[in-house]
């Protein structure tokens, strides 16, 4: 650890330009994009429930996705029925959504990104995962500590002035073996907004993922949504015509 706050300190001294701290011999930028990329693999294919709870009541959705790449995915409920066929397409930073019930395909604007997806307090910007934040943001090591026997980086994530996000910054707890712990959202007057938190963690495809989280916003505690991973394979063939709108339409995949 003397190691580490010398070497922490001579960046800090010499106005390093890129402005991330090294940890075990990664920077914070790339600890964050591994992170996102092992959730995502090179493709995968999975299954998930997303619960809904409210004081009053709580709904759930079960779901496949496949993503392909950093810029590919592609959402389907597929229960219960007054839900099923549902979609959400991403690819290369567009989104599309698909509802039967009005057999219409709609791209969501820019400025409905950080709208609730499909009612949840997860946004549309949330469930496209793409990798703005590695590329938009500076990213700096705060600190590293122990979990579970895990080192866990927490790294503070702010914004470029130009970048077009709503944020003021995003504070990450990433364990050494590139898992998510929890994410924090904070509004541009730096007051927490809401938090991502792993529950579970789980062996899945070869990898351990974080199985089970919670979105909580903080100014309500009891209003949350879990999307909980019930299997998932990771660099599995995929086709591209996955990622088309005519099979957001009519399921092919």
């Amino acid at each position: 650890m003397r190691l580490h706050r010398l070497l922490l300190l001579a960046l800090i001294l010499s106005g390093a330009a890129f402005g991330d701290t090294a940890s075990d011999d990664r920077s914070a930028k790339d600890i964050v994009r591994d992170a996102l990329n092992h959730w995502r693999g090179v493709t995968s294919q999975g299954e998930m429930t997303m619960v809904i709870h409210r004081p009053d009541w709580e709904r759930s959705m079960s779901m496949e996705s496949w993503t392909q790449g950093e810029k590919r995915s592609l959402v389907r409920v597929t229960a219960p029925r007054k839900d099923r066929g549902n979609g959400t397409l991403m690819d290369d930073n567009k989104m599309w959504s698909f509802s039967p019930k009005v057999n219409r395909v709609i791209k969501v604007p820019s400025s409905m990104m950080n709208q609730s997806w499909m009612g949840s307090d997860f946004s549309n910007k949330d469930i496209s995962r793409t990798d703005d934040i590695v590329e938009q943001y500076d990213h700096t090591l705060v600190r590293e500590s122990e979990l579970d026997g895990h080192v866990v980086y927490e790294i503070e994530s702010v914004p470029h002035e130009d970048a077009a996000v709503v944020w003021g910054k995003e504070v990450l707890s990433i364990r050494e073996d590139n898992v998510m712990v929890e994410q924090r959202f904070f509004d541009q007057d730096m007051q927490l907004l809401k938090t991502l938190t792993t529950l579970e963690f789980a062996e899945m495809g070869g990898r351990t993922v974080a199985a089970r989280q919670r979105m909580t916003k903080t100014e309500n505690a009891n209003e949350w949504t879990e999307i909980i991973v019930d299997s998932v394979e990771f660099d599995v063939d995929i086709n591209d015509s996955v990622f088309t709108l005519s099979n957001l339409r009519n399921p092919r995949e």
